[in-house]
């Protein structure tokens, strides 16, 4: 017995030892807590270590020269972003200084080629065409996040454009499944801004702005049966591409669907 309770003092003495080691720079011990475990235990100040900086990240912009595209390109330069677009014309056509900064990829989204050429060096992208290719690819390089903008449902007026809402859903569903903690999908409705058709540009906003105004504060005429979701309110497409690049960029930005509510809630916050 005597034996026994001598070994489990013993055992009992050394646990210290675990738990004050440390090692200073080039490896040398500091302390081991030997015979003197009540000290203070010292740490010299630690030694400022030049790190390189990590490559700068990358933001890839799916449609980059479309309306919607287009402000996306422009938010995430003005966020400090490198931005690149694909797209089937490649450069925009908005003779803008923003556009200068964008490296423009042209090519097809169904070729496998184009997307991993233009995917290269991306940490991020935002996708506003119905592509599942795309969402494969980027999971395939390693992409860390995927926004992609789809559309509000719509209820009855769905049925109308059924395949478009089809290829949406099944987009969303491939999306949930190959980023499910960096994939966000995003609903608007319908986005209103001035749009640039050639030389031509209409100020949507006439129609839009004013029906946000009011729509976005009657949340419950949503709710009435078979017509409610053609009161969703529009929003403007500054506000859906800043909440896309903060989706984009942001690692806490929570994954999932964000409704056009959403969209604007997170469009009123301000930047990080």
């Amino acid at each position: 017995m005597k034996t026994m309770v001598s070994r489990l003092l013993h055992s009992q003495s050394s646990l210290p030892r675990l738990y004050t080691v440390a090692l200073s720079r080039n490896g040398r011990l500091l302390s081991t807590g030997s015979d003197k475990v009540d000290e203070p235990f010292k740490v010299e100040e630690a030694e400022t270590v030049k790190v390189t900086p990590p490559p700068a990240e990358k933001l890839l912009v799916l449609g980059g020269n479309g309306f919607v595209g287009s402000h996306i390109c422009r938010e995430a330069l003005n966020r400090g972003w490198t931005v690149s677009s694909l797209s089937r014309s490649g450069r925009s056509s908005l003779h803008e200084s923003w556009a200068n900064s964008v490296f423009w990829h042209q090519g097809n989204l169904l070729s496998p080629d184009s997307l991993k050429n233009a995917l290269n060096g991306v940490t991020s992208v935002i996708n506003g065409t119905a592509n599942i290719n795309a969402i494969r690819a980027a999971a395939e390089q390693g992409v860390k996040r995927f926004v992609y903008i789809s559309a509000a449902d719509f209820g009855l007026a769905n049925y109308l454009l059924q395949g478009y809402y089809e290829g949406k859903k099944a987009a969303e569903t491939e999306l949930m499944i190959r980023f499910p903690y960096g994939g966000v999908i995003l609903k608007p409705g319908f986005i209103h801004g001035t749009r640039q058709v050639g030389s031509v540009k209409l100020p949507l906003g006439v129609i839009g702005a004013p029906l946000e105004m009011v729509l976005q504060h009657a949340k419950q005429l949503n709710q009435i049966p078979l017509v409610g979701p053609l009161f969703t309110p529009p929003v403007n497409v500054s506000s859906v591409a800043k909440v896309a690049v903060r989706a984009a960029t942001d690692p806490v930005f929570p994954p999932g669907i964000v409704d056009v509510y959403g969209i604007l809630r997170y469009s009123q916050q301000k930047s990080a």
